[in-house]
Order: C-alpha cells, then structure tokens, then sequence
C-alpha cells in the first residue's frame, strides 16, 4: 500500500472538500444578495447577540479577507469580514451571529469548546511533527521501516484527529445558538432565518468533511502499522 493509499484518500477527500467549499461559496455569495429586513449590519447584529447575552468585554472588530470570520478567545475578539461587518445581508447576519456563538460558548465555559481551547498547544506541535515521523516510520526517509517510529506519528497525528471531531459540535452549537438568538429576537423573518439555516448548514459541512478526512487517514496509518508488525 505505502503512499499510494494514502494519496488515494486524500484525492478523494480533497475533491469532496473542494465540491462542500464551492457550495458554501455559492450559498453565501447567493444570501449576501437577500437584505436583511431590519437593515442592521453585520456588526450590529454581533453587538446586539453580545449584548442580549450579557456579555460586555468583547469586541467586534473587522479583519481582512474573504470568510475569514472567526472568534478569538485570547483578547476576547468577534472578528468580522469586511464583508459581513459591514454587510446588511442574510450571510452577514448568519455569520455574524455564529461567530458571537462562539463568544457565548466562552462566557458560559462551553465544555467542548474548553477541551478544544485546551489542546491547541498539543495540536500545533503534532501537525507539525506527525507526518515527518510517520515517513520516517514506514521508511521512506532513510530506507528502513520502524515500527515504533510510526507508533509516535500516529500517536501525533492521532491528536489533531481528535481536534477535528471535537470541533464539530463546537461549531454545531455555535450555529444553534446563532440561529436560536435571531429568531427568537425577530432578528429574522421566516425565510431570512431559513435562508441563514442553510447558509450555516453547509459552512458546518466543511468541518464535518475535515473530520472524516482526518479519520480516515488515521484508520489508514493504523492498517499500516498492524501490517509493519505482522511483517516483522
């Protein structure tokens, strides 16, 4: 098998995360045309969601480039495309919201989000280490396999694997309470919040590709190291 499996299901893995990404392109380029009804922007539905949750020590600024929202617990920022920033559009509400999801998952100590917050540090040092020593370990890099080798790649690789599942329902929630807070607050009329469902519907299905992805080729890396015993 060798590289050759695992170059199989990371083309097959690439080319569905490449299809979900086109779709969520497209269903975010669609809703970014729908108005919103109440005519607020995207940092004014973050700051409202913000302030209806009793949560006053984070900021909503705007942040450079294309669907790069995103929330960061380290100076407590909601970090706004320019697009949905300033956007008054169904996308800028849907993203805005599900990234203030994320700051209400802080306020409340979110479980999920806190183990996930927890192994960062560990996920930033196996996604650097854990292919190198797995090439090492099927011998690929200096001629011999080692078992063992491979064992401690996996073991790394195995890390950010985990990270990549928990971050499903951490996004899931986020979208839940996103979608939750702007209907239940008239943010939304009945086919704006429908049109945010979807919207968010196939933004979380990016992570759920990620996650499959990252199984998959764990389960790959296992199958090799059973076979690298059996041989030996």
């Amino acid at each position: 098998m060798g590289l050759a499996g695992y170059y199989l299901i990371a083309g097959i893995m690439f080319v569905i995360g490449l299809i979900v990404s086109n779709r969520l392109k497209s269903k975010f380029a669609e809703y970014s045309q729908v108005g919103l009804r109440n005519g607020l922007s995207g940092k004014e539905i973050a700051e409202k969601m913000l302030q209806d949750n009793g949560i006053y020590n984070v900021r909503v600024i705007s942040t450079p480039g294309h669907l790069s929202d995103h929330y960061n617990p380290e100076d407590r920022t909601v970090n706004l495309s320019e697009d949905v920033y300033y956007g008054r559009s169904v996308s800028a509400a849907a993203v805005a919201a599900h990234e203030c999801g994320h700051a209400v998952q802080h306020a409340t100590a979110y479980s999920m989000l806190k183990f996930r917050s927890a192994i960062v540090p560990l996920v930033n040092i196996s996604s650097q280490l854990s292919q190198w020593i797995i090439l090492i370990g099927l011998g690929f890099m200096f001629g011999a396999a080692n078992p063992t080798v491979l064992l401690i790649g996996i073991v790394l690789f195995a890390v950010t694997t985990v990270f990549t599942v928990i971050t499903l329902p951490v996004e899931y929630d986020a979208s839940n309470r996103a979608l939750r807070w702007l209907e239940n607050n008239n943010m939304t009329t009945a086919a704006e919040h429908d049109q945010a469902a979807d919207a968010l519907k196939w933004a979380a299905r990016t992570y759920v590709v990620a996650a499959i992805s990252s199984v998959a080729t764990l389960l790959y890396y296992i199958l090799l190291f059973v076979n690298s015993r059996d041989r030996n």
